[in-house]
């Protein structure tokens, strides 16, 4: 069996390469170069990136086989995760990998705006000698304030405190009791901006952020403030800073990112007052082999079927291994309820989970069914990661219910849906034994216990003498081999169940001879596709 394609697009750190193991065929392209890469993206299963490759409709279109990209980084501006989602590819990156890189570098552009490290260097090495140019300032007793008091905030924080600073903070998402916590004043954003010294801004970009340090706030500075940003570039209008910077009306400004990268038509590099760095938030050896770890890591779990903590368009998360077997299950149950649905229009799916698993989280499930009813359903290529989308697009709602009773088995799993006729269908099953065998355990109402195959057919029929013979001789002339039979029924005379589990898929014009011979009210097959 061939192994899966990993695709390497940009230069990764070799413990990346090893974190991924013997498993994957590791394959390496220059993702900036477009024909290349749309080629390389063929038959990739994973592609992992840096900054520099874009992974947008194009790109995801050129990948049928792609299950998984993974960014060795924080940032995402380079992948369409909408595109993504809708083409059911998982989209990962590693959200701690850098912070206290970044957290550092904070700390040096503050440091040499306050003491001019880079000016005096330039000017030193030119053979000047201007000391008094070159006059700085303490940090001690200064007012520093952070924008965005998150992960990195907060690293930033235990770090300038050792200076002997106070750090007051603008972040609307935490809590006065986490401030006290850090040792921090929280504040209104004009508050920060008319109190601080210095500023530095660690909030995510968004269409709410962007462009919110501009004319009007960067008026509220002082003259002798500065303002640091290794965040995302665009949370300051840079126009806007570079004619406050130019007129003086604050001090001085650190940037490590820009709203275009490599920053060409800008004032702000021609600026004395200015001290940049070419977007190095995450660039130490150490950040960079974390994040690619990470990464590797997420994208063996992506491509063994697992959800992943570190995705981004998915409700992911680690999955107790008590869990684990179930999403299987659930799967096929999904699977099942589809084919028993027919053409009908499912609006609502309620999933109902009983018996020991309810001491455990089982928010998966549900994913896990929508992924099952959708599997044959659709054309697209249905993930964990666009199920949900899907459901939504059909105005399909979904639920989740978890509760300790279980009558006659150590745990339960019952996938009810509702159509748009109001008939409701239902099938239940349990994993059994100390194999964990799956099986079926109910279908609309009745109690069966059939293990899980490949293909069944399901028949809904009026009890009465010889049925079983009749269907037995149609599949039997057919050349259909019948593994596994249980009927049920609610009462003598009234109507019964037959699930049979066959070796073959049989032909639609079988189906309708076995259909018509027993005067059937339904003849469904069920075909599971495995996860």
């Amino acid at each position: 069996m061939a192994k899966p394609v990993v695709l390497i697009a940009e230069q990764l750190s070799p413990a990346t390469v090893e974190a991924l193991g013997p498993d994957f065929d590791v394959r390496s392209v220059d993702g900036t170069d477009r024909p290349a890469l749309l080629s390389a993206l063929a038959d990739a299963n994973a592609v992992l990136i840096r900054s520099a490759t874009q992974i947008d409709e194009e790109a995801l279109a050129a990948a049928p086989s792609l299950k998984v990209v993974a960014r060795a980084g924080v940032g995402l501006d380079n992948v369409d995760i909408k595109a993504a989602t809708e083409a059911g590819v998982m989209v990962v990156n590693a959200p701690t990998s850098n912070i206290i890189s970044a957290a550092e570098l904070t700390i040096g552009h503050i440091l040499s705006l306050a003491r001019h490290i880079p000016a005096a260097h330039a000017s030193l090495a030119a053979g000047e000698w201007k000391r008094s140019k070159y006059t700085g300032t303490e940090l001690f007793e200064k007012t520093v304030g952070i924008i965005g008091l998150g992960r990195i905030g907060a690293l930033i924080t235990a770090r300038l405190q050792a200076f002997g600073v106070e750090v007051i903070a603008y972040d609307p998402y935490v809590t006065p009791a986490r401030a006290q916590q850090l040792g921090v004043r929280l504040v209104t954003l004009d508050e920060l901006l008319e109190q601080s010294d210095f500023i530095t801004i660690h909030m995510p970009k968004t269409p709410e952020t962007t462009g919110m340090i501009s004319t009007a706030q960067l008026a509220r500075m002082k003259s002798t403030a500065y303002i640091v940003n290794v965040a995302r570039g665009g949370l300051i209008d840079e126009e806007a800073l570079a004619e406050a910077l130019a007129a003086g009306t604050i001090a001085g400004a650190g940037l490590d990112v820009f709203s275009s990268e490599p920053p060409t038509d800008t004032a702000l590099l021609g600026l004395p007052n200015v001290v940049v760095t070419p977007h190095l938030g995450a660039s130490t050896d150490e950040a960079q082999e974390k994040a690619g770890v990470s990464v590797a890591k997420s994208v063996r779990l992506a491509l063994e079927g697992e959800l992943v903590p570190d995705a981004v368009n998915v409700a992911g998360g680690v999955i107790d291994p008590f869990v684990r077997p179930g999403i299987a299950l659930v799967e096929k149950l999904g699977q099942v309820l589809a084919a028993v649905a027919g053409h009908g229009a499912l609006t609502d799916l309620e999933i109902d989970v009983r018996g020991e698993l309810a001491a455990y989280d089982v928010s998966v499930y549900r994913l896990a069914a929508l992924k099952g009813y959708f599997t044959n359903q659709v054309t697209e290529n249905v993930s964990y990661v666009n199920a949900p989308l899907l459901a939504e697009q059909r105005g399909i709602t979904s639920s989740l219910n978890v509760s300790e009773e279980s009558k006659d088995y150590r745990n339960t799993t019952t996938l009810r849906g509702v159509l748009s006729d109001g008939t409701t269908l239902e099938v239940a099953g349990t994993l059994a034994g100390t194999k964990m065998t799956e099986k079926i355990i109910g279908l609309n109402g009745y109690d069966i216990e059939v293990p899980i195959g490949e293909h069944h057919i399901v028949m809904f029929y009026t009890d009465r003498p010889g049925i079983v013979a009749v269907y037995g001789k149609e599949f039997g002339e057919a050349g259909i081999n019948i593994a596994g039979m249980q009927i049920a029924r609610r009462s003598a005379g009234g109507q019964a169940l037959s699930i049979i589990t066959v070796d073959s898929p049989v032909p639609d014009e079988v189906l309708e001879r076995v259909r018509v011979a027993i005067e059937a009210d339904e003849v469904r097959e069920i075909d599971i596709v495995e996860a």
